[in-house]
């Protein structure tokens, strides 16, 4: 990995670790839907002139159907599930939540694409699910805390969105490989406001956000989503979909440092031990790190 490479790897990092904050900023005012539908809707406006002046217009008409759908499953139905788990369990529990990417992409690499891990990586597929199974136990409640939300269902939300997310990465690789990154980001964001649209309306809040809830959206939209997508597909053209997914490895540190220092969350012992073992099995699982077994 190249030294530019590597920056743009941490950059990626540290502003989806803040996307954490600013969704659960936005989503105690605007609810999840319409949080995620903004969102997408601000990062296609933002990025629609920069790809249309950079004449990548015929490309997107000619792939927009795959494009279009890869917002839709790395987007739309992520974003609105992580919104919605906001609510009920901290930032730092849901980017940890959101480090297993990598495990169950590489399951679906498996299932789908026919990539199968050697004894190396299925015993990090095992140790990291531990992890998972460790870090959620004691959020299984299904009793509704102050937001009127369990725990459970918003970390049960979280492995949905990173599933989702597994499964757009190898639809990625397998439609969208070779194609220009800023065209790919723009159109998968056209793709998610639109499929985000009408229950974004049908679920706008009664009372009028405050220029807080604006700001966070704002930047959701900008920075953590048109910026950051552009990084995203850079990154897996550059280094292939298995080695940039591994972003999801440092973007805990940044989200537990956010909520921290930002929103007053507390984090555990136990969270950054289940964390540790979950992000050692995501190493071993993306073949990171290699064990001769």
């Amino acid at each position: 990995m190249s030294a530019a490479v590597a920056v743009e790897f941490i950059l990626l990092a540290a502003i989806w670790g803040a996307s954490f904050l600013f969704m659960r900023l936005g989503t105690l005012e605007f609810g999840p839907l319409p949080t995620a539908g903004v969102r997408v809707a601000i990062a296609a406006l933002a990025l629609l002139p920069v790809m249309l002046a950079r004449g990548l217009w015929p490309q997107l008409r000619q792939h927009w159907k795959p494009v279009l759908f890869c917002g839709v499953i790395n987007s739309a139905i992520p974003f609105a599930l992580f919104s919605f788990a906001l609510l009920s369990i901290s930032t730092g529990l849901s980017s940890i939540l959101n480090a297993t990417v990598p495990l169950f992409g590489a399951l679906v690499a498996w299932a789908w694409l026919g990539d199968r891990p050697g004894a190396s990586r299925t015993l990090g597929l095992v140790i990291g699910f531990i992890g998972v199974a460790l870090l959620t136990w004691g959020k299984a409640s299904f009793t509704p805390n102050a937001s009127g939300f369990s725990p459970a269902w918003g970390v049960a939300a979280c492995l949905l969105a990173t599933i989702s997310y597994a499964v757009s990465a190898s639809y990625t690789r397998r439609y969208l490989t070779g194609l220009n990154p800023l065209m790919s980001a723009t159109g998968s964001q056209i793709g998610a406001a639109l499929g985000l649209a009408i229950p974004s309306l049908l679920l706008w809040p009664s009372q009028p956000p405050s220029a807080t809830a604006w700001g966070a959206l704002l930047a959701l939209g900008v920075l953590c989503t048109a910026v950051a997508y552009v990084l995203y597909f850079r990154l897996i053209d550059r280094l292939g979909p298995a080695r940039a997914i591994t972003v999801t490895f440092t973007i805990p540190v940044f989200a537990v440092f956010y909520g921290v220092a930002l929103l007053g969350e507390t984090v555990t012992p136990w969270m950054l031990f289940c964390g540790a073992i979950v992000l050692c099995g995501t190493a071993l699982a993306t073949g990171v790190v290699k064990l001769r077994i």
